[in-house]
């Protein structure tokens, strides 16, 4: 098929063809007894197919429903051109590779190779699974059984994804023991080279016709170069970024300059495992080590300050100001003993680097260590931002972009392509200006196309007047409660959502105290209480269920059917002003002269409102009850562009209202 660019008025041979595919008798009606054209469907793949004939930048939010995913796969197939589809995680990345490029190319009777590509952690690594049998690594017996598990399975794989072992638990200590990363991969000095996973996986996917990568392995190889998407980028003709509403999030993450103590306790590590298997005696490893341990233990000390000791616990992640925690003190003196611990690392290496390509290595990674460790202690980069990711078990120091802009629109001043960027939620205006001015794409074209669904006539939306204020200090509590007399009239099949750890805990206690006390024989599932995806499972099983969970659980959970059919969120969920990204972005918008609660603030909380409510209806036929329990978002002026974010349901305007429309749709069921 031509891929020549059309004129303004004719519509491409491609637009023809995908028009024929999703037509009535088309190859997928007839592949699918039950599939229907879509208005909104075509409309979408229609746009994305004059994109790829012109080579063109096309920017698409798709509402739930609109078969999104067939929408751009379709005209991507039909072109004939070589393709990259980049996703926001790992498990998308599987689902478009094993279920949907396959029953598409199967329904199209394209011939078409097709390659998944992720990071070289996802993959198993030969020469280091070989020396984790003889590592004192292992910390416990349940370590030990699942390093033979992987032994057993590295027999019989052919693709070394660490994912095709169902039960491994992603957060496994054995996992960094038996994956390489940028920092410890040998390269063609390893052993096991010509066998190597992520070789065989690079060369797959250089020889397919469509390659399926995640966000992060993009980012990661603009700054890297080692990912094996730097090859293969020049050569497509389309590039499409499903979930384009992460893509953000994870370029910030991957484009700076980071220096983390997990970072320095691997290399700890792998120098005291290196040093004992092959130079033992030739210097002093373990009491290397333990300075190195002793210094990452000292930066996550004083990057936690006052949040570590007394007793305190910190959960998830928190992200702390540059300029509060740089001018404690013992910060500089931090920063200067894993310079130097580095350094004694480099003098130490170099007495035994020329007998074996594992000191290279560490020597190359204990140089890059003090380099960066050396930058954190200047000022940053003209335009940049640092801050410090603190978690239960690391602190890491980071310095990056404040957006995607410059390195996007670099990608796109190259050879030209089509670029595809779709998602649900892009922005609250018709420009999609929350996605597209920090993404560069200022001239893409840009499409909204509305979800199929009935929401006047399936869901409702209830805002409670005369709430509390969420600065009040009985808010969780009345949303707790309000959560349950929900949950009462339904029978379970409850979310609620919040925007912060501290509100999840206070209103799961809540929510647990007011089932006890009413005798109910409700569950409350509490996220933190298992793995995300058992919880799931968990609400799935048990109608009789409410889910509590914040920040992940806010989007991409597809709970279809009446199995959840009420979600509360607790209140706007704007962002926290004292985020440091969120500072240099409000003062960058504010120097413009730009107001940045309008342009920032109620646009983010916007997107994620959408994400959250997004939960709710997930099919035709799903019908359901969405809570906000925010006054603001019906009184304050702003309220109204936050209403209109949200897909048409129908508003009630008291609590009776919503239990009724609640006990109509238990009643339904019965």
């Amino acid at each position: 098929m031509s891929n020549k660019p059309q004129s303004a008025a004719e519509p491409s041979e491609l637009e023809q063809w995908v028009a024929a595919a999703f037509d009535d008798g088309g190859p997928l009606s007839r592949s699918d007894p039950n599939y229907k054209p879509r208005e909104q469907q075509l409309a979408m793949s229609q746009a994305v197919a004059r994109a790829i004939a012109r080579r063109e930048t096309l920017v698409v939010e798709a509402g739930t429903g609109v078969g999104k995913t067939f929408a751009y796969l379709v005209p991507a197939l039909l072109s004939g051109g070589r393709a990259l589809i980049s996703t926001a995680t790992k498990n998308l990345q599987d689902q478009l590779f094993m279920r949907d490029l396959p029953r598409l190319c199967a329904a199209l009777q394209l011939p078409v190779r097709i390659a998944l590509l992720k990071g070289r952690s996802s993959y198993l690594c030969i020469h280091r699974m070989s020396q984790a049998r003889h590592s004192a690594d292992l910390p416990d017996r349940r370590s030990v059984l699942a390093l033979a598990r992987i032994e057993r399975w590295a027999l019989q794989t052919t693709s070394g994804d660490l994912a095709e072992l169902d039960g491994l638990d992603e957060r496994s200590p054995i996992l960094p023991l038996v994956s390489s990363t940028r920092d410890n991969c040998l390269g063609a000095d390893c052993p096991e080279f010509r066998a190597c996973h992520v070789v065989k996986a690079r060369r797959d996917a250089m020889e397919a016709d469509v390659v399926v990568v995640n966000h992060h392995l993009f980012f990661a190889d603009m700054t890297l170069r080692g990912s094996g998407v730097a090859e293969l980028l020049p050569s497509v003709e389309v590039a499409v970024f499903d979930e384009a509403h992460q893509l953000a999030e994870a370029g910030v993450q991957f484009l700076g300059t980071t220096l983390g103590t997990s970072q320095l306790l691997d290399f700890g590590r792998d120098l005291l495992a290196q040093g004992l298997a092959q130079a033992r005696g030739l210097q002093d490893w373990q009491g290397l080590q333990t300075r190195i341990e002793r210094a990452a233990r000292e930066l996550r000390l004083v990057c936690a300050g006052p949040l570590v000791g007394a007793g305190r616990e910190i959960r998830g992640m928190l992200k702390l100001s540059w300029k509060e925690r740089s001018g404690r003190p013992g910060f500089e003196q931090a920063l200067t003993d894993v310079a130097a611990v580095a350094e004694v690392a480099i003098a130490m290496l170099a007495t035994v680097v020329d007998t074996s390509p594992d000191f290279v290595r560490l020597q190359e990674r204990a140089t890059a260590l003090k380099e960066v460790a050396d930058a954190f202690a200047h000022e940053p980069d003209a335009g940049d931002v640092r801050w410090i990711d603190l978690t239960p078990n690391q602190a890491r120091l980071v310095e990056s972009p404040l957006d995607i802009r410059e390195a996007m629109q670099e990608q796109l001043a190259a050879a030209p392509k089509a670029w595809i960027f779709t998602s649900a939620t892009l922005g609250d205006d018709e420009r999609l200006t929350w996605f597209t001015e920090p993404a560069g794409l200022d001239n893409a074209t840009v499409l909204r196309v509305g979800s199929p669904f009935n929401y006047p006539e399936h869901a409702r939306l209830y805002i409670p007047s005369g709430f509390p204020k969420p600065n009040e200090p009985d808010h969780p509590l009345q949303v707790a409660a309000l959560a349950a007399r929900c949950a009462r009239a339904l029978g379970g099949r409850t979310f609620v959502l919040t925007t912060t750890l501290r509100a999840l805990q206070s209103i799961g206690d809540a929510l647990r105290a007011e089932f006890e006390a009413g005798g109910d024989v409700l569950a409350v599932l509490q996220q933190g209480g298992a793995p995300k995806r058992v919880l799931l499972q968990q609400f799935v099983a048990d109608p009789r269920a409410v889910l509590i969970g914040s920040a992940s659980f806010w989007e991409g959970i597809d709970v279809p059917g009446d199995s959840l059919q009420c979600v509360l969120i607790d209140k706007l969920p704007f962002p926290p002003p004292n985020d440091p990204l969120v500072e240099a972005r409000v003062q960058r918008l504010e120097a413009a002269g730009r107001n940045a609660f309008a342009h920032f603030f109620i646009a983010e909380a916007a997107i994620a409102l959408k994400q959250g409510g997004g939960r709710l209806i997930r099919t035709e036929q799903d019908r359901g009850l969405l809570v906000v329990c925010d006054p603001r978002m019906a009184g304050m002026n702003y309220g109204r562009r936050l209403r209109e974010a949200l897909p048409p349901m129908t508003r009630l305007m008291v609590e009776e209202q919503a239990l009724d429309w609640l006990s109509e749709l238990a009643a339904d069921r019965a």
